[in-house]
């Protein structure tokens, strides 16, 4: 057999299995998953995906919440605090929009962070969430020990979340919105400031939820 023939056809058959590999995994993930991929073995044949870890938080009802929680659901993590003037109002008035168009939905959560948690108490959460209209077990706003939240921020969800006692008001935090989905992995990050970004968060969150 030809020489040239064999090497063309066997360039052939490595990009359609390359190909046909690539539209497997298209066909898999309707969003992209974030974060770093390893390879559970030499051959490649299985991947395991950056995802979020244990944690055990108080919300604003003095309830635990924990991986447990958001175990198999659809969920929207983000980082504030309390006495924030900058760009926390904007974000959690976002979240009410995000909150009210899946309020029926058992299947989806918010857990908004503080970063402040020397100052945000269950019952300052609790103020804080009255304001924002947050609906009993659906918006969960969660305090903690400031090490276990930042280092939650940083090695979970990918994000900035520190005190800076450089800023007008102390702290630095994402202005992020993190979708995660019910296999506890970072499937998009979106400006909680920017209306047009958090109508895409709506969005990819009903495609997220037809992903088998």
């Amino acid at each position: 057999m030809n020489k040239l023939f064999v090497f063309t056809l066997s360039v052939f058959l490595f990009s359609f299995c390359s190909e046909e590999k690539k539209t497997d995994e298209a066909k898999k993930f309707l969003l992209p998953v974030l974060g770093e991929k390893k390879l559970t073995d030499t051959k490649g044949t299985d991947t395991i995906y950056h995802s979020v870890g244990a944690f055990k938080l108080i919300n604003q009802y003095r309830d635990t919440v924990s991986e447990k929680n958001i175990e198999n659901k659809i969920y929207v993590a983000d980082f504030f605090f309390a006495t924030c003037q900058s760009i926390c109002p904007q974000m959690s008035t976002q979240l009410i929009r995000v909150q009210n168009e899946f309020k029926n939905d058992n299947d989806f959560l918010i857990l908004s962070h503080t970063v402040n948690p020397a100052h945000d108490t269950a019952e300052v959460l609790n103020m804080y969430a009255g304001k924002y209209q947050a609906i009993k077990n659906k918006w969960h706003f969660l305090t903690g020990s400031k090490k276990t939240i930042y280092n939650l921020a940083k090695d979970d969800y990918l994000v900035n979340a520190l005190e800076d006692d450089g800023t007008p008001e102390g702290f630095l935090h994402s202005e992020l919105f993190l979708l995660i989905d019910k296999a506890k992995r970072i499937r998009g990050m979106y400006d909680g400031t920017d209306s047009v970004q958090v109508n895409k968060l709506i969005a990819d969150i009903k495609l997220l939820k037809t992903e088998k």
